[in-house]
């Protein structure tokens, strides 16, 4: 396992992050995952002997149910906090509640108070906001992390699902008045959504944030199970079929990436884990596993280095059409 710098932070984390999707059974994450305890357990003690350092979850994620079975497991396997870097979300509906939800400052100090019980511990180290909350001023909620980061509930901030304008204008705003700023950035990005590459990865690279990609097999498509002769009726995408993607194309990109597999005795995820995670400006490829045999396939893929020329083969069947403004600049590039 390799680690990199998160930012401009000065921690190290490691090339894979251990998302927890998967944990609990409350709501739709029950066809994602529905892990309970004990496995959770297995799958952690997996994670940390693998190297990994850095686990993701989030408030919503089965209702606070993940949270829970993770905080557990540091406990039931003995795991030290101090070695970890935790992260969790807010913004998504908690409950019926009208205020349970959302980027207010009411809501983000209710939510990671509720976090940090469920998990067990005094601190996380990265609070995401996980998508946008049209009815919160942007300075509003800057000014809420602000504080949530004085109070030593969250050491640092971070920025799920928002347009690249948006994460400028919050910047722009902390810069204003010596708040917080981001430190990273959680979209969702595979070689079946590559869409980052026009605003955010830019916006990565100019301002030095981390990126840590969501979903790097695009809900299990590309992981191998998925043909054209056969889209299987088992697994996430059968009950579950998010995130959208163009399936015909996709169908082009596992064509490839299953025949660079069978050259390199390889499963075509771990191909297309090792493509994410040698982008520009990735820190941290977020996996998940509902089992130990998912999870040891996708740790494989830090093994895996892409040639230029494979890169090349998998960029050509994969790539974005170009949209405008970007043509338009490269035409005029001098």
């Amino acid at each position: 396992m390799k680690y990199n710098v998160l930012g401009n932070t000065g921690i190290q984390v490691s090339e894979l992050c251990f998302g927890t999707m998967t944990f609990g059974s409350q709501g739709i994450w029950k066809a994602i995952g529905g892990t309970q305890q004990q496995e959770v357990n297995q799958l952690m003690r997996t994670v940390v002997d693998s190297g990994i350092n850095f686990i993701d979850t989030a408030n919503v994620y089965s209702l606070g149910e993940s949270e829970k079975l993770l905080g557990q497991s540091l406990k039931d396997v003995g795991l030290n906090r101090h070695e970890l870097v935790i992260a969790s979300k807010v913004r998504g509906p908690m409950s019926e509640s009208l205020n349970d939800k959302g980027l207010s400052r009411f809501h983000i100090f209710n939510s990671i108070d509720q976090s940090l019980q469920r998990l067990q511990t005094d601190h996380l180290d990265i609070l995401y906001v996980h998508g946008v909350d049209e009815r919160t001023p942007v300075e509003e909620t800057m000014r809420a992390l602000n504080d949530v980061v004085l109070s030593g509930k969250a050491r640092y901030i971070a920025v799920c699902n928002w347009p690249a304008w948006m994460v400028m204008k919050a910047q722009g705003i902390a810069e204003k008045h010596g708040w917080n700023k981001f430190i990273g950035l959680q979209y969702f990005y595979s070689l079946a959504g590559r869409d980052i590459e026009r605003e955010i990865i830019p916006l990565a690279q100019d301002q030095n944030l981390a990126v840590m990609p969501w979903s790097p097999l695009a809900g299990g498509f590309l992981s191998g199970k998925y043909t054209r002769e056969s889209e299987n009726n088992e697994g996430r995408r059968a009950n579950f079929d998010f995130p959208p993607i163009d399936k015909d194309k996709t169908f082009d990109i596992i064509d490839v990436i299953t025949q660079m597999g069978n050259n390199r005795d390889a499963s075509p995820a771990q191909i297309a884990l090792a493509w994410v995670r040698q982008q520009p400006r990735v820190t941290s490829t977020i996996i998940g596993a509902k089992n130990a045999h998912q999870l040891q396939d996708n740790l494989k893929s830090v093994n895996i280095t892409l040639t230029e020329e494979e890169l090349e083969k998998i960029d050509s069947v994969s790539a974005l059409n170009k949209e405008y403004p970007q043509w338009m600049v490269e035409r005029q590039r001098y």
